[in-house]
């Protein structure tokens, strides 16, 4: 079959594997047992829930491999599976806010006891098979780090104190915008999707495979909150031929009138530091993709398809503002030539809905269900954010979310044809 290939990192795999476990925890640094078990919404996770499957999942796929290893205790099994059927029955998602036992420090007793085994287990050597579920794993946890960072933004927004997570999260940026300057891409046939021997890929990256792209252009830059907030007074949200008929049914039934965490007085946002002043540069962030394919309409543009952005940004850099910089809010781009901020700030949503790529296969076994199931009624999100580690990304990554969701760091880029 056609999976992923998994490149063994120079760096120690020990090392590497203890860093990226320490950072979730570091994640939760200042936080209490109350914080951390809080569910705001059903699409949402407790913290506690995403310390314990990140733990499982290495307990599971990676410790679970070797037919005489004994749980530290098996009925964690139940709670701490998220939605791999194959594996056995999981506890309800939109009841992870009532798992008050296992307490948060058995929770962080049970990582540093299957920390301490995987250790064990990697010093003593590795085949190719386990060392791509260590590596999948370690990927799967740096997903986590940054839905933990989005759910508990969602449950200290839905506080009336609106607490603060890190007071030195917002940094000032730019004071005046970039002008948007629409950059011609590639016409004619283009190869994306994951270069085998590459590095690691998640299956849905692959195979890589040709593809069209018509005559188009792409703005140099995202849509900023001004940008968004004259969308909003020229009545956008009022507007019924701007909206696709589900994000107009949407609109009306949730009372939709600005992006999530914006005040009413449209001046002020919350953020992980808690309430700011809008800054008018800043990337937009928090839409739908209704929103951002309304937005788009307006603007008298449409959003880029995912094959125009990743041949966009396959020879770009990945640099930009992403979870090391301890901002968890973007930021007004810098003036540059070319295209900017393609990765970090916001996920930017696309026009392409979640499908295979001719000639896709999921992973074997449990681990097919990663990714595949998924692909159904749910759209392609490019970039990365401001909660995403740095290496997590690459071009080919392809994120999705449905289009009615709101609470991660999504914004929009422009596209239009030539």
């Amino acid at each position: 079959m056609n999976a992923p290939t998994f490149t063994i990192h120079t760096e120690d795999r020990v090392a590497r594997f203890m860093r990226i476990r320490r950072q979730t925890r570091a994640l939760c640094a200042g936080l209490g047992p109350e914080d951390l078990l809080v569910q705001s919404m059903p699409d949402a996770s407790p913290g506690k829930w995403h310390l314990a499957h990140t733990t499982w999942f290495f307990e599971q796929f990676v410790l679970g491999h070797d037919p005489a290893y004994q749980s530290p205790d098996p009925a964690w099994h139940y709670l701490f599976n998220s939605y791999y059927e194959s594996v056995g029955p999981m506890h309800a998602r939109p009841q992870r806010g009532l798992v008050s036992r296992p307490t948060l420090e058995q929770v962080r007793d049970y990582r540093s006891r299957i920390d301490e085994a995987v250790g064990e287990l990697m010093m003593r050597g590795l085949d190719d098979g386990l060392a791509a579920r260590i590596e999948l794993g370690l990927q799967h946890e740096q997903q986590h780090q940054e839905l933990l960072l989005t759910d508990l933004k969602h449950a200290f927004w839905c506080n009336p104190l609106h607490p603060v997570y890190r007071d030195a999260s917002v940094v000032g940026g730019e004071t005046k915008s970039l002008p948007t300057r629409f950059l011609p891409g590639r016409e004619g046939p283009v190869d994306i999707g994951h270069h085998d021997g590459h590095g690691f890929a998640y299956d849905n990256e692959t195979p890589r495979h040709r593809t069209w792209l018509s005559a188009h252009s792409l703005a140099n830059r995202l849509v900023t909150n001004s940008e968004y907030l004259a969308f909003i007074r020229e009545g956008g949200y009022r507007e019924a031929s701007l909206w696709l008929s589900d994000g107009w049914a949407t609109v009306q039934r949730e009372g939709w009138q600005r992006p999530l965490y914006w005040q009413e007085d449209l001046a002020s946002e919350f953020t992980l530091a808690g309430m700011r002043a809008l800054e008018p540069w800043a990337p937009v962030c928090h839409l739908s993709y209704f929103e951002a394919d309304a937005f788009a309409r307006w603007a008298g543009a449409r959003l880029p398809t995912e094959a125009e952005w990743e041949d966009a940004a396959a020879h770009l850099p990945i640099t930009g503002n992403f979870q090391e910089s301890h901002r968890f809010h973007p930021m007004a781009a810098s003036h540059g030539d070319g295209l900017q901020q393609m990765f970090g700030d916001v996920w930017e949503w696309t026009a392409s809905p979640y499908v295979s790529y001719p000639g896709f296969k999921p992973l074997p076994g449990a681990l097919g269900e990663y990714n595949g199931k998924f692909m159904n009624g749910q759209w392609v999100l490019r970039g990365g954010s401001c909660a995403t580690p740095r290496e997590h990304l690459r071009a080919s990554y392809r994120n999705f979310f449905p289009p009615h969701a709101r609470w991660q760091f999504a914004g929009i880029r422009l596209g239009q044809n030539r």
